[in-house]
């Protein structure tokens, strides 16, 4: 299944100047808590675990979690990733102490050659936004892996709608947020995320906090569930 940039461009445009100056309260303190049940530092220490000083940043938000992170060594690549230049600029001026790399993309289509490649990849809360099912949109993950060095580490987060535990608040927000296209996340489930991950790489992890599903695996491109 193909999409056209018109509904990639629908799903990030709610990422507004706007926006964006509440997303971190809004998101990351009030919804993370309180209705999808998984506080903002559970993500931030999953992120840590999983960091290289070689790091790229897929879905970049607001830049928070990369703010915040340890880096294991003083001197850090960062790279960020995403079709949004409103989240691409305020993110860079948040990390500009790392002197980002800033890619503007769609993570859906195939990404420009890259000659340097990374030895980690974060896609925090970016699937779920993404449009198309679990199966469609992780052809995400087979265009990354022209930026990635064999042994990267993939981490990220979701917000999915079967297989997890959903409150009351959190079935009804999400449907208002699938309804508004701000999500597209009605077919995704944890079965899915485990099928997409395990037929691409070594490793995986899938940790469910709430509504949320923290994963990680490694990019082994000679192992046979890679080929």
């Amino acid at each position: 299944m193909n999409f056209t940039s018109e509904e990639c461009i629908a799903g990030q445009a709610v990422y507004s100047k706007k926006m964006l100056s509440v997303y971190d309260l809004w998101v990351l303190g009030i919804s993370n808590s309180l209705i999808w049940k998984c506080r903002t530092k559970n993500i931030l220490r999953w992120l840590n675990q999983s960091l290289t000083a070689n790091h790229l940043d897929v879905g970049v938000g607001t830049g928070y979690y990369l703010d915040r992170c340890s880096f294991p060594d003083s001197k850090v690549r960062l790279g960020l990733l995403d079709l949004n230049p409103n989240s691409l600029e305020a993110t860079a001026k948040r990390v500009s102490r790392y002197s980002p790399e800033i890619y503007q993309a769609d993570i859906l289509q195939p990404l420009p050659e890259q000659s340097q490649r990374f030895d980690s990849v974060s896609l925090n809360y970016l699937l779920h936004c993404l449009p198309g099912n679990l199966t469609s949109k992780s052809i995400l993950f087979d265009q990354l892996k022209s930026w990635l060095n064999p042994g990267a580490i993939i981490s990220g987060s979701t917000i999915l709608h079967a297989g997890v535990p959903r409150g009351l608040s959190a079935r009804r927000l999400m449907k208002f947020y699938n309804q508004k296209q701000i999500f597209s996340n009605t077919f995704d489930s944890l079965d899915e995320l485990q099928s997409q991950l395990t037929s691409r790489y070594t490793d995986v992890e899938i940790k469910v906090i709430g509504c949320v599903a923290l994963f990680r695996a490694s990019y082994n491109p000679t192992a046979s569930n890679n080929e």
